[in-house]
């Protein structure tokens, strides 16, 4: 039964995929992917807000990113919120502040509210027209502004977001976050199309900020505000831009505990918020946001647990045992076991028996995934051998495995109610 189990949830999930992928080419093909420049004609007036929680060793880097913006310096105000940091977060942020007196940069300090708590303090002093948060491990291009702001010629628009990058991947973790992010954005840009973004991350995300203060800005307990202030956005038929011109760097974990940290506090505030918002989901008001985006949100973590653990029990557990159990009778000698195996393989192997079902779907796999980030790279203007070329062939085999035991733990946490901070 188990097997039978496993085989409809690879052939289910390898269907959805393709549906999805095909899905996605045709639209890119049908409304193109570059972004069309616009001009700056008309100089609105931006806040940005930086929050900040033991953040001394980028916060210096993070508000000079912000200072070094090619915009009118008295059309751009600077509100770094620091939230209860226990380091020299707030005394860093101080001696940036003294060093530019001519620029318009305010403190706010409070105490550890969360990152949520610390954008509505910030939201309710800024003066801008438009509202950006850009989060204090985050450095944003000198032109990344100009290029942005103009696409604010329609009320419609609420959001427009950036290109977000890895800034200086060193070991393979981060390198193999690289190449997950260049593929996210490429996503990204052609849901932004057909107005399916569904999130609008942290770095330098520029927000209309009448629409932040009708949706009532940032939710205050929430492990993933950015998500359930862009379904909010979404909710008032606000659109989202993804532009791939300007950019933004982002430093990445550099451990597997910080990257389980992090992806395990993403993925359980979706699924949260995706239970705070089900009255969107497979919703005909909302479009291709209702119908394809969400739905395929809410069922991805579903089905990466269900297939790590049934394809884990059909070519780990069940072959292994039965391996550790055979192995049993010749006491544990490997090198006779295993020329025993070799020869019995060897003598009834045959080419008929292969599964060349399986090995010509493996084969359309690999092929359109490998199209895929031909493109990606081509959009996001990135080598494929700039980190290594083990980059990409670990992202493919690596990435995978690791969202899923994220999301295995996401589920055991929300199963025992595990609550969880900023």
């Amino acid at each position: 039964m188990i097997l039978t189990i496993s085989t409809v949830l690879i052939w289910f999930s390898y269907l959805l995929s393709l549906y999805l992928l095909t899905f996605w080419l045709l639209t890119l093909l049908d409304k193109g992917i570059r972004d069309n420049p616009k001009e700056l004609k008309e100089i609105r007036s931006v806040t940005i807000a930086i929050p900040s929680y033991n953040e001394e060793k980028n916060i210096r880097s993070t508000i000079q990113s912000a200072l070094d913006l090619d915009y009118q310096h008295d059309q751009l105000e600077i509100i770094v919120i620091n939230d209860g940091s226990i380091d020299r977060t707030e005394a860093v942020a101080k001696e940036v502040i003294q060093e530019n007196p001519t620029r318009n940069i305010v403190l706010i300090s409070q105490p550890n509210r969360g990152k949520g708590s610390a954008l509505n303090v910030a939201l309710k002093q800024a003066k801008g027209e438009l509202f950006t948060c850009l989060d204090a491990d985050s450095f944003v291009e000198k032109s990344a502004l100009k290029q942005m702001v103009p696409h604010f010629d329609n009320d419609s628009i609420g959001v427009v977001l950036p290109l977000m990058k890895v800034k200086d991947p060193k070991g393979l973790l981060q390198k193999v976050q690289w190449c997950e992010y260049l593929l996210n954005l490429f996503y990204k840009s052609i849901m932004g199309k057909i107005d399916c973004v569904h999130v609008a991350p942290g770095p330098f995300s520029v927000f209309r900020k009448k629409a932040l203060v009708e949706v009532n800005g940032f939710a205050e307990k929430n492990l993933t505000e950015d998500f359930e202030v862009t379904l909010k956005l979404q909710e008032k038929n606000y659109r989202l831009i993804q532009l791939l011109g300007p950019q933004v760097y982002t430093i990445a974990p550099n451990t597997l505990k910080g990257f389980y940290k992090q992806r395990n506090r993403w993925y359980k505030g979706t699924m949260q918020n995706l239970f705070s918002y089900k009255r969107l989901i497979f919703n005909k008001k909302y479009g291709d946001f209702g119908m394809l985006q969400l739905p395929r949100i809410f069922i991805s973590g579903f089905l990466a647990v269900a297939l790590l653990i049934l394809i884990g029990y059909k070519f780990l557990l069940k072959p292994y045992s039965k391996w550790v159990y055979d192995m049993l009778f010749v006491r544990f000698d490997i090198i006779y076991f295993f020329k025993d195996w070799a020869a019995n393989f060897m003598k009834n192997f045959a080419l008929i028996d292969l599964n060349f079902t399986n090995l010509f779907f493996a084969f359309v796999s690999i092929s359109i995934s490998l199209l895929i980030i031909k493109l990606s790279f081509y959009y996001t203007r990135e080598k494929y051998q700039k980190y290594g070329i083990v980059t990409i062939p670990a992202y493919m085999l690596l990435y995978g495995i690791m969202a899923s035991f994220v999301w295995l733990g996401v589920f055991l946490e929300m199963v025992f109610k595990r609550n969880q901070k900023w």
